[in-house]
């Protein structure tokens, strides 16, 4: 090789530092001692957690695998669902989400539980990769275990607030008997501990402007309703007959009956008895404050709170109801692995009995024209951003 061998070896040095990797810079921890990836997720427990039924009786089905680890996963799921719902619980319980303290909290897990539930229902495409007759190859060796038998989903449901009246019998006995021993006294407590509907209802209680003394929303909002309603019939009332007039007399009838009963506090206690409300009579109060002034600045995150609670409550219903659906094109009618009539005990859960905060959702029947709502002025801002003492 001719020229100056000094010179070719700076080259040869300057190219080795010019193509060094810095993705390689790091060191191997790893050696020093301490926790490692798989000991800190506990893998060896986890990847061996799939015993196939069909291999242990002398005939491994390859599908068996694939229902076991999405059933496990279903079940981690919900007990993340759990851990944040219990955590949202305890702040409501603590008094600390008042004055807007720890909402962002409270917002922020309530959507990351949504975001599972988006997941859960997600879940259901990679399981229906497997075939009716894939199912069948195995299913005779599941039996008599079902997903009825998921405790956490059961705790998730009395925790939320699904009250033990509104629930569909389960081959004719009540829920709980087709659990015992710890399980079964888990459930007991989780009856008993304040759900989130009832925490919530007491927030929504304490809807600062609510107080007759105060802002009072709701005297004013009656008041407008009531003169808002009489103006419309008067005009009304002044246009010549026809088939219009009258159409529009019975629509305005119907609002009038609708709104009466919305200020009538008995009759909203009647629904209750009959199941047809959830909420007290001052939560539904302030759900209607929050729902009007969303726009106002300390009623926003309440607002998207209330939203996130709806959400929920579809979602779950969404989730029960792609059950049903791979259910029925898995088995069709047949009976389930638990001895339930399967998809027929399924399809019966799809309904407002199962939904929480369907009161939320109903908020829309008492939509009004903005300028019906009463106006928050400056004395209303005054009383409105005071503190509120009220505990749940």
């Amino acid at each position: 090789m001719s020229g100056c061998p000094y010179f070719q070896r700076r080259v040869l040095e300057k190219n080795e530092e010019e193509e060094r990797d810095d993705s390689q810079e790091g060191t191997n921890k790893a050696s020093e001692g301490g926790i490692i990836y798989g000991e800190y997720l506990q893998l060896d427990k986890i990847v061996a957690a799939q015993s196939l039924q069909s291999e242990l009786k002398g005939n491994k089905i390859h599908d068996e695998h694939l229902f076991i680890v999405t059933h496990q996963a279903y079940e981690l799921w919900f007990k993340q669902i759990l851990w944040e719902l219990d955590s949202v619980r305890d702040i409501f319980i603590s008094g600390d989400v008042k004055n807007g303290r720890n909402m962002l909290k409270v917002t922020t897990r309530t959507q990351r539980i949504i975001k599972i539930f988006k997941l859960l229902i997600e879940q259901f495409a990679i399981l229906e990769t497997m075939s009716a007759l894939d199912f069948f190859d195995f299913r005779e060796y599941l039996s008599p275990a079902s997903g009825f038998q998921s405790l956490q989903f059961r705790l998730l449901e009395n925790k939320f607030g699904i009250p033990n009246e509104r629930r569909v019998p389960y081959n004719r006995q009540h829920y709980r008997e087709n659990f015992h021993g710890q399980e079964r006294e888990m459930l007991l407590r989780s009856e008993q501990e304040p759900t989130l509907l009832r925490v919530v209802e007491q927030w929504l209680e304490c809807t600062p402007g609510l107080e007759e003394k105060g802002f009072n929303f709701w005297g004013k909002l009656e008041a407008n309703i009531t003169e808002e309603l009489k103006r419309e019939s008067e005009k009304l009332e002044m246009r010549p007959e026809s088939e219009d007039k009258d159409e529009q007399m019975k629509d305005l009838i119907k609002q009038r009956d609708l709104f009466t009963s919305l200020f009538d506090e008995q009759r909203h206690e009647d629904l209750m008895r009959k199941g047809e409300r959830r909420l007290s009579y001052k939560a539904f109060q302030g759900a209607l404050m929050i729902y009007f002034y969303r726009e106002e600045p300390r009623f926003q995150v309440p607002f998207q709170l209330l939203t996130s609670l709806m959400d929920i409550d579809a979602l779950m219903s969404k989730w029960r109801y792609s059950h049903v659906c791979m259910v029925h094109r898995m088995i069709g009618s047949k009976m389930g692995t638990g001895g339930s009539s399967g998809y027929h005990y399924l399809r019966s859960t799809i309904s407002d009995r199962y939904k929480v905060f369907v009161d939320l959702c109903n908020l829309a029947n008492f939509l009004v024209p903005r300028h019906w709502v009463p106006e928050l002025n400056t004395a209303g801002d005054s009383v409105l951003s005071t503190t509120n003492t009220c505990r749940g």
